[in-house]
């Protein structure tokens, strides 16, 4: 999974019409948190056939389901490089299917980053993406405890707590604000 960032900045997609911007970004990992079952396989294939890792947030695909059926389908018609899930069940699936998977985590309290160390460590995804990424400790906390990935996301406003969570130990920040796409980083 390391090895596929060029940027540890990841695009992170909420709307088509970031599709563009994320192509031109410094970016070539994107998080694909837009679609449904008719658009998702179009926008899939215009990031990948710019050269971009697509994964796809299987939770948020209008009309898709939770299940091994889907998890088979989305893989071979549509071909994403992996995909996001804050359920377990999704990972194994995926793994099954040969896609790379990152396990979705909000931590709102100390019970909760516990549960997902617990989590991770049982379903053993490619990374990790904790939610909200502006806590370095946490970050590094999960680092240590897992030793597998962590990618941070959510409430991420300056480049500043980019660094501070790269220096606690992630491997990237996905971010949805399109003016942090291009930092270089």
């Amino acid at each position: 999974m390391v090895d596929l960032f060029e940027s540890q900045i990841i695009a992170t997609i909420t709307t088509p019409e970031q599709i563009p911007l994320a192509i031109e970004s410094h970016s070539n990992v994107t998080f694909l948190l837009a679609g449904d079952l008719l658009t998702s396989p179009s926008y899939i294939n215009e990031l990948k056939d710019a050269g971009m890792i697509v994964f796809i947030h299987l939770d948020l695909i209008e009309g898709l389901a939770n299940d091994r059926s889907a998890i088979r389908y989305v893989a071979k018609n549509w071909k994403p490089d992996g995909i996001i899930t804050t359920k377990t069940h999704l990972i194994k699936f995926a793994k099954d299917e040969g896609m790379l998977t990152v396990q979705r985590l909000f931590l709102i309290d100390q019970h909760a980053v516990q549960k997902g160390i617990e989590i991770a460590n049982k379903c053993q995804p490619d990374a990790i993406e904790v939610l909200p990424g502006i806590m370095p400790r946490v970050t590094y906390e999960i680092t240590e405890k897992t030793r597998l990935p962590v990618i941070v996301g959510g409430l991420i406003k300056y480049e500043d707590e980019i660094h501070a969570a790269l220096r606690a130990g992630a491997l990237a920040a996905s971010l949805s604000d399109q003016k942090l796409w291009n930092l270089g980083i």
